[in-house]
């Protein structure tokens, strides 16, 4: 009873050591500077409410239902999205496995000897069985919060591989979205050279009569039939543009190229209204920024790890074996014998081994929070970058829809001066050349805009934010 009483004096002080202050920094997130507005917010009109930023689906804002049905397929069959949907579960499995040191482990042993001695004498030699079953336990006490800061430091960088998912979502959704503007953007552009096409047939057409007449040289219809053939060349070379962008979204969808393909549709896409939020938003928006504050609290954590090695370690082992030489016999109460007790042990001399973590630790640590303010800056500069790219093209835009209308205008003026024999062939070209160029500057132009808006809407964090992934802990 006394042996007993002992035992369990050892099992209660180990239990309230357990309880105690683990070893190492408490974490805290490292401090950065954002700012309390954008730089290039100045003259910006975002959408109203002013605090109300894109939730959920950010790609519905372009009113695009191909869109949406596209980017819903990346969430069922993208393959990189997969890759690391798994990753994030081993890391949960990770956190598991780091908790588990928490809690005794028990093994079972059952076998079974037979053995036979060497003869003496010229006896003959005996031969022997042996049965043996057992159980054996051990536990080590988390008296210094070894345990414990493992686990957190596990838990983080789930947390961390939770928002790296979220992270390559955001990326692969952006990615879809440009290239399916960017496809949308060269249909356009083909259905304006195939006009052109129409019209210079038109031109060649009036160059041609004009010459049967008399009235214009043979050089006016080269020059016409060349500025055809020239922009027939055009339009057939946005082929290999808008088969690549096909290929890229096939394979984003998770389908095989040569099995998907997207008919070309009148362009109807509009400029969005942008919500915006402040920068210091960003902190909570962004999945990688998110993953790299994770990642230093994970760091944080693996400094008590290795300043938990300078303590001694705590453990209780205990064991019961059953041993007879009959099997019928091996379970009695006769054949038991049994231990228990605790182990204290401590490592007086490694030449440095322990110091070497430390500081290797620290030096990680260090790493990381470098890593946290600098994803900060480069997730600010981004969102600067598109802000100023969306306000200086949409003034852009202004002007170049202004100079479509004037070289519209001078085309219509400079045939007519052309019909009426008063400039020269030349001219008309060098005007139909001006619009030509003209309109496809604009509709550029647009496709830039529309993807300096998901550049934007990517650079605030899409749809996601910190406040999901803290609940689904």
């Amino acid at each position: 009873m006394k042996h007993r009483n002992k035992i369990s004096f050892a099992v209660t002080v180990s239990l309230a050591l357990l309880t105690g202050c683990a070893i190492g920094p408490d974490y805290k997130r490292p401090a950065v500077e954002v700012g309390t507005a954008y730089k290039e917010m100045t003259d910006w009109k975002p959408a109203e409410p002013k605090d109300e930023l894109i939730r959920g689906k950010w790609w519905e804002v372009f009113a695009d239902a191909e869109l949406n049905a596209l980017a819903a397929q990346i969430n069922v069959s993208n393959q990189s999205l997969k890759a690391a949907e798994a990753r994030y579960r081993q890391a949960v499995a990770g956190v598991q496995s780091s908790r588990s040191a928490l809690f005794p482990n028990l093994s079972a042993t059952t076998g079974a000897t037979r053995a036979r001695a060497a003869s003496r004498g010229g006896a003959t030699p005996e031969t022997t069985t042996a049965y043996n079953a057992g159980l054996n336990s051990s536990w080590e006490i988390d008296v210094w919060g070894r345990v414990r800061r493992q686990v957190e430091a596990s838990s983080a960088s789930a947390e961390a591989s939770d928002a790296d998912l979220e992270a390559v979502r955001l990326s692969l959704q952006s990615e879809l979205a440009i290239n399916y503007f960017q496809l949308r953007v060269t249909d356009e552009q083909k259905q304006l050279l195939d006009d052109t096409v129409a019209a210079y047939k038109k031109s060649l057409e009036l160059t041609n009569n004009r010459y049967n007449v008399g009235v214009a040289a043979k050089g006016d219809v080269v020059q016409a039939q060349a500025q055809l053939r020239s922009t027939e060349a055009q339009a057939l070379d946005l082929g290999v543009t808008r088969a690549q962008l096909e290929h890229a979204i096939a394979t984003l969808i998770g389908k095989a190229p040569s099995a998907f393909s997207l008919a070309p549709k009148p362009f109807t896409l509009k400029m969005p209204r942008m919500p915006l939020g402040v920068p210091s938003t960003l902190l909570e928006r962004r999945p990688d920024i998110a993953a790299a504050e994770r990642r230093v609290a994970a760091a944080n954590a693996q400094i008590g790890v290795a300043k938990a090695a300078y303590f001694p370690t705590l453990s209780l082992s205990g064991n019961v074996s059953q041993n007879s030489s009959t099997w019928s016999k091996l379970f009695s109460a006769a054949n038991r014998s049994w231990s228990l007790g605790p182990d204290l042990a401590l490592t007086l001399l490694d030449f440095g081994k322990r110091g070497a973590a430390n500081d290797s630790a620290v030096a990680a640590y260090d790493q990381t929070v470098a890593t946290y303010r600098q994803t900060v800056l480069d997730a600010l500069q981004e969102v600067e970058d598109n802000l100023a790219a969306l306000h200086i093209l949409e003034e852009e835009a202004v002007i170049q829809a202004d100079a479509v209308r004037l070289a519209r205008e001078s085309v219509l003026l400079t045939t007519n001066q052309y019909k009426a024999g008063t400039v020269s062939y030349l001219n008309v070209v060098t005007v139909q050349a001006s619009q030509l160029s003209n309109e496809r500057t604009a509709v550029s132009l647009l496709g830039r805009r529309l993807n300096a808006a998901v550049g934007l809407i990517r650079a605030l964090g899409g749809g996601w934010a910190a406040t999901e992934m803290a609940e689904q802990k």
